[in-house]
């Protein structure tokens, strides 16, 4: 039979693994796994929940039927060496100068023959979407997520893209100057906290906590301001009523402006939006699609359907060989 591949996406506090069948372009739902992890955790705990995670899922699908493991993995990252460089980033720091390769071959004792491959988990992200999700049908594509940080990728033949004129250096562009310092503290989690804070005064922890503060606003009946009601209606304020809203569509402005420019340059047919960000994508839609028609970008926007399992089908896609030997880095591994 067809070797069936394990797609594994590392998260902040988990591990999911999907089995993949890559002739099929197909994901499993009846075959995965997923495992809550401590990323503050001792390295060896770490280590055995990822590896129960893969162990339960291979006796689902057989041993014998492995055809190899692919990891969606955040950085820092050696990915062709397969080791582990987390420092400072509050997740995974006890894995340090791991080789993670070695330690899932060893505690799942797998044949030197199986593969087992890392990548980025926005470049898996982007590299999923490109072979079975919303831009399978564009030659050249852009994917980015919105989450705890800012990740992007440039596809083009299905195939990362990362030198050359079109992109920038790397083939990402959360490095890239934005507003006084770079495009990840504007085009994350963390902007829309700080950016809450100095609006309103309040502290929140997220993205989430702010639509949920707003909606739970939508009646204020005190303060000097006043505003439209839904039926015409003259009602009260205090000016904080829309401050989610105006916070949501600087955001999109400003994500805008930002990427239309590495649109245009690339030739992208299209861009795929992900992460948890993405779930609000219709409170800064229309302001990020203006900013974008104001230089000239007149792309088809998609959200992801797949969501987490586009990073999965990507980082399964790893463990083909012809595919991997394509990738921009190295070969073979």
């Amino acid at each position: 039979m067809t070797k069936i591949l394990i797609g594994s996406d590392i998260g902040g506090s988990h591990i999911t693994c999907v089995a993949v069948d890559l002739d099929g372009h197909s994901i499993s739902d009846v075959f995965k796994v997923r495992e809550e992890v401590d990323s503050g955790a001792s390295a060896d705990f770490i280590l055995a929940g990822w590896a129960e995670a893969l162990s339960r899922l291979i006796s689902l699908i057989g041993k014998e039927n492995l055809g190899g493991i692919g990891f969606a993995m955040p950085g820092p990252f050696d990915y062709p060496g397969g080791i582990a460089w987390f420092k400072g980033v509050q997740k995974y720091d006890s894995l340090y100068g791991i080789n993670v390769r070695k330690e899932i071959r060893d505690r799942l004792a797998l044949d030197a023959s199986v593969p087992v491959r890392f990548l980025n988990d926005a470049t898996s992200f982007a590299i999923g979407e490109a072979w079975t999700g919303r831009s399978s049908g564009f030659r050249k594509s852009m994917a980015i997520t919105l989450g705890t940080g800012f990740g992007s990728a440039f596809i083009a033949d299905g195939i990362p893209v990362e030198s050359g004129p079109e992109v920038p250096e790397s083939g990402c562009v959360y490095h890239l100057p934005y507003g006084g310092s770079i495009a990840d503290d504007h085009f994350s989690t963390r902007w829309f906290v700080g950016r809450y804070k100095a609006v309103t005064g309040k502290d929140v922890t997220g993205v989430k906590d702010i639509v949920e503060m707003e909606a739970g606003n939508g009646e204020r009946g005190t303060g000097s301001g006043k505003r439209e009601t839904g039926n015409g209606e003259r009602g009260t304020g205090n000016g904080e009523q829309d401050a989610g809203s105006r916070i949501f569509s600087e955001f999109g402005s400003n994500m805008g402006n930002f990427l239309a420019p590495w649109l245009l340059k690339f030739g992208a047919e299209c861009l795929v939006i992900g992460g948890n960000i993405a779930n609000t994508y219709s409170l800064f839609e229309k302001p990020f699609r203006l900013a974008l028609q104001q230089h000239g970008c007149i792309i088809p926007v998609f959200l992801s359907e797949l969501g987490e399992l586009a990073g999965i089908a990507g980082a399964a896609r790893l463990c083909d060989d012809a595919f991997y030997s394509r990738l921009p880095f190295i070969s073979g591994k």
